[in-house]
Order: structure tokens, then C-alpha cells, then sequence
């Protein structure tokens, strides 16, 4: 029977069903051990009695399974493991719901469960035992095991590739493709799995698959990169799976983490569809795509893209990769790792282990006769004085840095050993991005600017008049966020002959910012304010993204 006998037993006393006096005889008679089943077997109440006092203490309705024929539509939506697992039948359809007749309504794991591999409302129903046991044996009659049957336990490796895991991961990495997510996050908690994809860069929590599937799914996970073992839990690792979701190719990074409940993972989606973005796909407004486009066409020099971790350089990077290229460009990259894998351009992967750095990738990549280089990063000074060395003589260098702004990257390639006139000689252009979220095109709608943003911004009413400022509202498409996609904020500084000079001469990070203001450069707010006011994105966005840019 469901449900702990004694929490039925005392409500079954509740409603009068049962006396004090035949709930002390019946305890002497079975020694606490299936006393309901015992009531059930001797005629003192009925299994349908049972069945009615759970669903109504439970807030639930009672349904007769044998006055029932399910749609066989309905039928094929619930699989036969999951049904046989929990012990579930569909009954009908309520407002958009499949309704659900279980045994137990005190079963939340299968509430929990069933609504998450279904991935629709579900609403639940209560039946006599028996009677669901003969529906699925009806419904469902080839024996399929339980899934709690089927999947291995965490120390075991096998049964992990068994379909319903496989369904479920699948479903899942389906869900985070279809909600644009960037990440999945998977996390063991102390009493659950919790699981959160980060969508226009917002961490969202999902709902999560059982505590006891957590190894089978992470195990799963593992067997899909090809490369990792399901046997080690006790370090990180690290590999990657590509496979075809809906109609897109997509790479998954993967990375575990061992933590005191188990192994964290988390996958990080690489979308090629993305190498596919114009500028004005990653939010350049015309003059600043103009500006860019002239500069990735030199024949020469370095080319910087700074910001912090997760501001979308290397999206950047790949973008102009795109752009370039063409069948008479030869263009190679280094990186840790390789993101994406492109058509017709060499892609060479750090592997520090075997002595493939980046300066001995760089060295090996001059021989090769390269029009244009890109690095995924400059991070020391070896690597910035052979980036430096190539573009000084005749290959044009794209790579990032961790910087706050652009006049910053000149500062940062001094302090890691880059003489000033090396710096001065090869930069040609910086360009300083920052992420805000995109308003949604489907749902937003005019707003206006409040007092403290206008101020905070240091908008005159002129400005205001001419604007079309929009606020987020939500609809189904955004998820009710009111955002769709993200788009970046600009700070591009190109170094002409002056600020070349000022570079030689030791020019501070304050003095190099102020002459390229006086000279045109418009800052990371000055461009979000831009955006703000053509209705693309909010003042809350372009003001949390730019806190320490305020001149």
C-alpha cells in the first residue's frame, strides 16, 4: 500500500474509519508491519475507503480507474518506464494538463519527476493501487523494467547508457538549447540535484531531476565526451561533446568538479551558429562597424579586445575571424582550448604537457606564413613580444586581455615587460566591450527614464527629447524576462600618430583616456547610452555594466 501505514492508520482513525481499540488489537496482531494491507485483506475498510481518505487529506480528487479508458494519445505520452517507475497512469487532459492517477499522494519525488521528463503541467489524481497495477499491465504490457531497476548505483558503471537516462539527458540538453542558455549547470546539493542554466548571462534554476539519478546522469554525461572516466571522481576533468540538437550542430565543454556531495559539472554550450554573426548581429552601431572593419583590414599590426571573463571577446574575436575570412587570407590561431572549430582556418591547440606553449605555438605558426594571427590571449611577456615581433613584421594579430578599458591594455602590456616603443609601434587599435542584455523586440515597450537615471547617465532634457527609451514587460517568447539576447557596449581607441607619442613617452592610463576623448573615442557608457536611448537595451543594464566608467 503507499504512503507510511502508520501516518494512514492514525487518519483513517481521523475520519472514523477505524477505532483506537482496533488500531491497538491490529498492532498486536502484525507487529506494525503491513497493518493497512492486513485492514484491507480482513474487510475492515476497503482499498477504494484508503484511496478516497488519502486524496482528500491530500487535497486531492479520487478517481475510479475501472469507469476510465485513456486516450491512446495520452497513452503515448507518458513512457512505459517512467509509468511503471512511479506507479502513474494518464487518466485525461485538464486545461492544457495531463492528468495523472497515482497510487501515493504522498509520492513528491514522482511529482517532482515526472513533470521534468514530460516537460508540460501535469496534475495528479488519486486511484486504488490495484487498480492502477491493472491499467499498466493494459496500457503497458511488455514487463519494462523500473527505471529505478535499470539505473546503476553511483559506485557502479554500468547501466548508464540504459534509455531512459539517455532520454532524460537528452531532453535536458534540448531544454537549455531551446532556452538559449550559454551553460548548464549541474550541482550536488545534500538532499537534491539542482540544476541551472545561464541564459543572457543570467544564472536561472530549472527544475531538477531526482537526488538518485545523479550519478547515472553524470556518468552519462562522461560516456558521451568519449574521454573521461566514469571510474575517477576524485579529480576534475575535462572534455567535450559534440552532437546535433533540433536542426543546430553545437560543441559542449564539459568540466566536473568533485564537491562533498558528489560531482558538480558543468557544460558550456559553443553554438556554431554564432561564428556566423555580422557585426551588427554583435551590437555595433554603424560608425563604430565602419571603424572596425577598416581596422581588421590592415595589413599589420595588433589588434585588442579587453574586458573582464564572460564579456564576449571571444565571440568578438571569432566574428572578425568570420569576416576575414576569405581564400586568399591564410589565418591561424592558438588557444586554450579550441571554442569553436572553423572552416579554412588553422586552429592550433595549447597543450602545455608536451611543451606546445603559446610562445612555441606562435614560433611554429610564423613558419607557416600566416596573413593574419589570432590569440586567444596574451597573458606574459614572452608571449606579448613574439605577438609583437609578428606584427611588426608584416601578420596582423588579433588577441584579448583582462583589462577594465582600452587606454588600460597600453599600461598592462608595459607592466608585463613590453618596452613602450615596441607597444607604441605595434598596436594599431584597442577595443574595450562590456555585455548588457537585449531588450525583447517581441514585448517591450516606450518607457521613460527615471530621475536617478537620467542623472546617473548625465542626460540633458535634450537628449531625452529625441530619445525612444523602451522598458522590459515580458511575454512568452523572453520567458517573462523581457529580455531576448545580448548585445555589447563598444569602447574602441585607435592609436594614431599622436597617441603613438604618448606611448613612447610614458604617458599615464589617465592622460592616454582624456586626449582619445578629446580625439572622438566615445566611452563604454557613452555608447550604452546610445543603446539605451535607441530602444535596445535599459538604463539599468548600461549603468550595472559600467559602474566604473563614469566620465
Amino acid at each position: 500500500m503507499p504512503a507510511n501505514d502508520d501516518y494512514v492508520i492514525e487518519i483513517l482513525k481521523d475520519v472514523g474509519l477505524l477505532t483506537e481499540e482496533q488500531s491497538v488489537e491490529l498492532h498486536g496482531k502484525t507487529g506494525g508491519l503491513h497493518m493497512v494491507e492486513t485492514l484491507i485483506k480482513e474487510g475492515t475498510v476497503s482499498a477504494e475507503d484508503v484511496a478516497r481518505t488519502l486524496a482528500s487529506q491530500n487535497g486531492m480528487d479520487f478517481v475510479d480507474l475501472a469507469r476510465v479508458t485513456p486516450n491512446p494519445d495520452l497513452v503515448a505520452l507518458l513512457e512505459p518506464e517512467t509509468a511503471r517507475r512511479y506507479k502513474t497512469v494518464p487518466v485525461s487532459e485538464h486545461d492544457g494538463s495531463l492528468v495523472l492517477a497515482i497510487a501515493d499522494p504522498m509520492d513528491f519525488e514522482a511529482f517532482d519527476s515526472i513533470g521534468f521528463l514530460l516537460k508540460r503541467p501535469v496534475e495528479f489524481v488519486c486511484a486504488v493501487p490495484s487498480q492502477i497495477a491493472e491499467k499498466l499491465e493494459l496500457l503497458y504490457p511488455h514487463g519494462f523494467e523500473d527505471l529505478g531497476e535499470t539505473v546503476a548505483d553511483e559506485e557502479e558503471d554500468t547501466g548508464v547508457d540504459d534509455a531512459p537516462i539517455i532520454k532524460l539527458v537528452s531532453s535536458l540538453l534540448i531544454e537549455a538549447q531551446n532556452s538559449r542558455a550559454s551553460d548548464i549547470h549541474i550541482e550536488p546539493m545534500e538532499k537534491r540535484l539542482r540544476v541551472r542554466f545561464r541564459i543572457d548571462g543570467n544564472l536561472q534554476e530549472m527544475q531538477s531531476p531526482p537526488k538518485k539519478l545523479q550519478g547515472a546522469i553524470i556518468s552519462r554525461l562522461k560516456i558521451m565526451t568519449g574521454s573521461m572516466s566514469i571510474a575517477e571522481k576524485r579529480v576534475p576533468q575535462d572534455g567535450r561533446i559534440q552532437m546535433k540538437l533540433g536542426d543546430k550542430v553545437v560543441d559542449l565543454r564539459v568540466s566536473t568538479v568533485p564537491t562533498v556531495h558528489g560531482e558538480s559539472i558543468v557544460m558550456r554550450i559553443l553554438d556554431k551558429s554564432s561564428l556566423m554573426l555580422g557585426l551588427p548581429e554583435l551590437g555595433f552601431l554603424s560608425d563604430d562597424q565602419a571603424l572596425f572593419e577598416r581596422l581588421v583590414q590592415l595589413p599589420d599590426g595588433i589588434i585588442l579586445v579587453t574586458g573582464p571573463t564572460g564579456s564576449g571577446k571571444t565571440t568578438t574575436l571569432y566574428a572578425c575571424l568570420n569576416y576575414m575570412n576569405r581564400p586568399d587570407r591564410k589565418i591561424i590561431t592558438v588557444e586554450e582550448p579550441v571554442e569553436y572549430q572553423m572552416t579554412g582556418i588553422n586552429q592550433v591547440q595549447v597543450n602545455s604537457e608536451i611543451g606546445m606553449t603559446f610562445p612555441a605555438a606562435l614560433r611554429a605558426m610564423l613558419r607557416q606564413a600566416p596573413n593574419v594571427i589570432m590569440l586567444g590571449e596574451i597573458r606574459d611577456q614572452e608571449t606579448a613580444t613574439i605577438a609583437i615581433n609578428a606584427s611588426l613584421t608584416g601578420h596582423l594579430v588579433l588577441s584579448t586581455l583582462h583589462t577594465n578599458d582600452a587606454p588600460g591594455a597600453i599600461a598592462r602590456l608595459v607592466d608585463i615587460g613590453v618596452q613602450p616603443f615596441l607597444v607604441s609601434s605595434a598596436v594599431r587599435a584597442v577595443m574595450a566591450q562590456r555585455l548588457v542584455r537585449k531588450l525583447c523586440s517581441n514585448c517591450k515597450q516606450p518607457g521613460e527614464l527615471s530621475e536617478y537615471e537620467a542623472r546617473s547617465l548625465n542626460l540633458d532634457p535634450g537628449q531625452l527629447a529625441k530619445a525612444t527609451p523602451m522598458k522590459a514587460v515580458g511575454c512568452e517568447k523572453c520567458r517573462g524576462k523581457g529580455f531576448r539576447g545580448r548585445l555589447g557596449i563598444f569602447e574602441v581607441m585607435v592609436v594614431d600618430d599622436e597617441i603613438r607619442q604618448m606611448i613612447t613617452h610614458n604617458a599615464t592610463t589617465l592622460q592616454l583616456r582624456q586626449r582619445t576623448r578629446e580625439l572622438g573615442m566615445r566611452t563604454l557608457r557613452e555608447d550604452g547610452i546610445r543603446k539605451v536611448l535607441a530602444g535596445m537595451t535599459t538604463a539599468e543594464e548600461v549603468i550595472s555594466s559600467t559602474m566604473g566608467d563614469t566620465h
